[in-house]
This record gives structure tokens, sequence and C-alpha cells, in this order.
């Protein structure tokens, strides 16, 4: 055996008796549980003699000397009990929101684009009738950014209305979910009065018409915001009959409710029929309803 072979074989023999004491160390004088990763080692120290221990040993002591220290928890609090955090008010920013109505008339194009820029940001589904105010503003790219958010979101508006209205004519089992959802998220939008007077008139209808299937199928789950949500939107495109009818099914399921009577007053109000709008407001008198500063006011300008 040629010298060369000889200190092969020893530093094998060596690197063998290394890896051994390496395990036995390990698994049965420390008695480590995570055995897995020591295994791992050892068969990297053994597949790769002097290079595998020589790396292992140089991670060690990078270990030991940049990362051993012990961490200063002084300053951590473990306590279970709940911290109340103080976040002071923008001040600055808050004196400078305005109503976007205002806002139009801003001659500093850099500001009114920026309260545009604020506006988006937020919920759009709720502020489409702010957006649409700025298609008015002298500002050419104010103007063309404001048409874009508003096409942009109406479209989406079309798309889940047209998809949510299919599948409650389907009639499967989710139809009555499908419906409460849908009357909520299409008075949102139109509320606020921002499609044309013929598209306006063409959800309003739908819109009734997927309240009549929650109506004929699960009546005791409508609510009586959404009675005075169909309402009202049928009284916005001068529907008299049919809100009329929904006001009558509201004042029988909902008889003590604010929203009954003031649906009943804004129909009698916008139809002209003075006589049945004093025969709500006695009813209204001689019930236990709080009256708010909107029905007032209705009142008031009736009279």
């Amino acid at each position: 055996m040629t010298s060369h072979v000889s200190v092969f074989v020893g530093v094998l023999v060596v690197n063998a008796l290394i890896v051994l004491g390496y395990l036995l160390w390990n698994l049965v004088i420390r008695k480590k549980e995570n055995r897995r990763s020591f295994l791992i080692c050892s068969v990297v120290m053994l597949l790769c003699p002097v290079a595998g221990p020589c790396f292992f040993l140089l991670a060690q002591l990078v270990y030991l000397i940049f990362f051993s220290e012990p961490v200063d928890l002084e300053d951590v609090i473990f306590s279970k009990e709940r911290a109340r955090t103080f976040v002071h008010a923008e001040e600055e920013r808050e004196r400078n929101m305005v109503p976007l109505e205002e806002a139009i008339a801003i001659t500093d194009t850099m500001d009114l684009r920026n309260l545009m820029m604020n506006v988006v940001r937020g919920d759009i589904q709720k502020s489409l009738a702010t957006i649409s105010l700025a298609l008015n503003s002298e500002d050419t790219e104010t103007a063309h950014y404001a048409a874009s958010v508003l096409q942009d979101a109406l479209n989406d508006f079309r798309i889940n209305v047209e998809k949510q209205y299919r599948k409650i004519l389907q009639g499967d089992e989710n139809q009555i979910f499908y419906a409460e959802t849908l009357i909520d998220y299409m008075n949102q939008v139109l509320e606020q009065k921002v499609f044309t007077d013929m598209e306006q008139q063409k959800y309003v209808a739908m819109m009734d018409e997927v309240c009549e299937i929650l109506y004929q199928n699960a009546r005791q789950r409508m609510t009586s915001s959404q009675y005075e949500a169909v309402s009202l939107r049928l009284l916005g495109v001068e529907d008299y009959e049919a809100c009329k009818k929904w006001c009558e099914r509201a004042e029988y399921q909902y008889p003590n409710t604010l929203a009954t009577y003031t649906c009943q007053l804004k129909l009698y109000f916008n139809s002209g029929q003075k006589e049945k709008f004093f025969e709500v407001i006695e009813e209204l008198k001689h019930s236990a309803v709080v009256i708010d500063s909107e029905t007032l006011e209705l009142i008031r300008v009736f009279r």
C-alpha cells in the first residue's frame, strides 16, 4: 500500500470516527430529540470527509461569535392585559377635507385631482354620486378620470347584478340568500341615481322582481329596510302602484316602524294625495314611534 493510499484511508477512518463521535455525543450523551437533523449532518460529514466537518465547525463558530448573545427582553412586556393605543388625529389632513360638491369649484387643479384620488381610494360603491359630480369639472383630466372610474364601477355593477339575477331565477337552494344579497347590493347603487332614466327604471324593475321572489318564498326574512329600499326606488321612477303595494305589505309586517310611515308619507307626498298624507300623520302621532328630523321636515314642507 502506497503512502498516498495510506493517507487517504487514514483520513476516511478519522472522518468516520468524528462522525461516530458526533452521533454519540448528540444522541446518547446530550439526548437531543431532533434526531433527523443530526443524522443528515452525519451523512454529509461522512460523504464529504474534511470538508463536511470543517463546514459545520465553521458554522458553529460563527454562531457562537455573532449570534449567541442573550436577547435583551427588558423592554418587552408579556402581560395579557390589553393595551390601549391612542392615535392622534391627522389635524392637518382633516382641516383640508371638504365635500366634493364644494371642491368642484376649486380653481387649483392639483388640489382637485388629489381630492379625487382620496375619494376613489375609499368605497367607490358608496361614492358614485359624488364621483359623478366631477364629470362637469372644468379640468378635463379630472373629468376624464371621474368618467373612467364611474364607468368601471357601473360595468361591474351590471355584470354582478346579471349574474346574481340569473342564479335567483334558476331557483336553486340558495335562491333566498342570493335575493337578500342582491336587494341590498342594488339599493346601495340605485339610491345614488347615477344611471340614465331608462337604465334606472330597468334595474328598479329588476329589484322589484327580486323582492317579489323573496316575499313569495320567505317573506318572514324581509327586513323593514328592504321594504323601505324597494318602496323608495319605485317611488324614484314614479311607479306609484308598485310602491303602494310594498308600502301596504310593510304596514302589515312592520306596523310600528318609522320606515313604514315615512314610505307612505313620501308616496302620498309625491303623488299629491293630501288626505291620505294627513291620515298617515294622524296615525303616526298616536303611535309610539319616534319621529326623526327628516320626517318632520317632510311634514312641514307638505303643509
